[in-house]
């Protein structure tokens, strides 16, 4: 079987879930217990802390609270400092930003605005500033786009954000870029979300990196984990295999970008151009090439893919229980609805080899073709 949709969620690493079955079978303790095996646990929730942070931001102007997802981190993200005058996000956002966004639009009690994109995917920044005035309160714009794989300049937008508003909180949802793309979060950046689940880590375990001196309130009220910030036992086995994971996607992160992006443009180029039209800018992130059949239902060339040993994706995994048919985000970027009915996503890992992003295009090739004399 042939993985091909890891911007939903990747294989845990091997090295990693070893590394880390101890925190699961020998060390289970909880941490907040009393007793030295549960207080020990302390010290290696702050070992993870400090190694996950370090990887993007300063640990004297960072820190880092654990969650339980990316979803998690945006929702704390939001309902914390999104509490007056106006937020602004962008069209091109994941459900875990844009569902909350229209849950503060639903209360009535903050106005939501929302900047649209460019043809690429990116926002458009001279109108997502335009949005920004004296009572914007909050701002979030991700890094990196889960269906097109579109790259925000978070760092310039924040610095310009700022400029127009200092008083602004700057959340960025960097589920799609953390461990992905060379990059360090800027002292204009408030909030950043991460996901372990993406690079090799578990699912259920996320974090929410914070500026120091942002005073976070608490989201998840309880017994007053994470420093009062986030209740809840921690997950220790998570956590660590989180940061083992980590440690092995940061130590080859460059060369792994390098090496994805031409098997990005490898796949492109094997594909039959008279049945694909590309979505995904060649300034995009390597880890997702976006597509269109146009003409073809997307979701019916997944299956067909799926019965030919190709696991696909056709958009964010996290929105396929909607109602709208269409991908939000095609849409928003100027594509018709025949256009974005078409679309396939194709993301990789560092796991990918050059023979299955081969014999990926041979099969969506041959199905494509084959659904084509079907509709004839």
């Amino acid at each position: 079987m042939i993985y091909l949709d890891n911007a939903a969620t990747t294989k845990p690493n091997e090295w990693a879930f070893e590394q880390a079955q101890a925190y699961a079978l020998e060390k289970f303790y909880n941490p907040s217990a009393l007793y030295t095996e549960g207080y020990a646990l302390q010290s290696e929730l702050k070992k993870a802390r400090s190694a996950l942070l370090s990887k993007v931001a300063d640990e004297n102007f960072f820190e880092l609270i654990f969650t339980s997802c990316g979803t998690e981190s945006d929702n704390q993200a939001i309902f914390s400092f999104a509490r007056r005058g106006n937020a602004v996000t962008t069209a091109g956002e994941h459900s875990a930003v844009l569902a909350p966004f229209a849950e503060l639009k639903n209360r009535g009690s903050v106005e939501t605005r929302v900047a649209p994109l460019k043809k690429d995917g990116r926002v458009d920044e001279e109108k997502l500033l335009a949005l920004v005035d004296g009572k914007t309160s909050f701002v979030s714009v991700m890094q990196v786009n889960n269906e097109v794989g579109a790259i925000n300049d978070i760092n310039a937008i924040a610095k310009a954000v700022k400029a127009k508003n200092p008083r602004v909180i700057f959340h960025c949802d960097g589920v799609q870029g953390y461990g992905k793309i060379p990059f360090r979060l800027s002292k204009e950046i408030d909030l950043y979300s991460i996901s372990a689940h993406k690079i090799g880590g578990m699912k259920g375990v996320g974090a929410l990196i914070k500026r120091k001196s942002l005073v976070l309130p608490p989201y998840l009220i309880g017994g007053g984990q994470e420093a009062g910030r986030r209740s809840g036992t921690e997950n220790v086995f998570g956590i660590k295999q989180f940061e083992f994971a980590a440690e092995r996607k940061f130590a080859t992160l460059k060369e792994d970008y390098e090496r994805i992006k031409g098997y990005r443009e490898l796949l492109w180029e094997r594909l039959d151009k008279e049945v694909f039209f590309r979505i995904s800018s060649k300034e995009a992130t390597p880890y997702i090439l976006s597509v269109s059949a146009i003409g073809l239902r997307g979701e019916i060339l997944l299956h067909m893919a799926n019965d030919m040993g190709l696991i696909i994706g056709t958009g964010s995994a996290c929105s396929s229980n909607a109602k709208n048919r269409y991908s939000k985000v095609v849409l928003a970027c100027g594509y018709d609805e025949k256009t974005a009915d078409g679309v396939l996503r194709l993301s990789f890992s560092s796991q990918t080899t050059e023979d299955e992003v081969l014999e990926a295009a041979k099969i969506l090739n041959e199905i494509a073709v084959d659904l084509k004399r079907r509709m004839k």
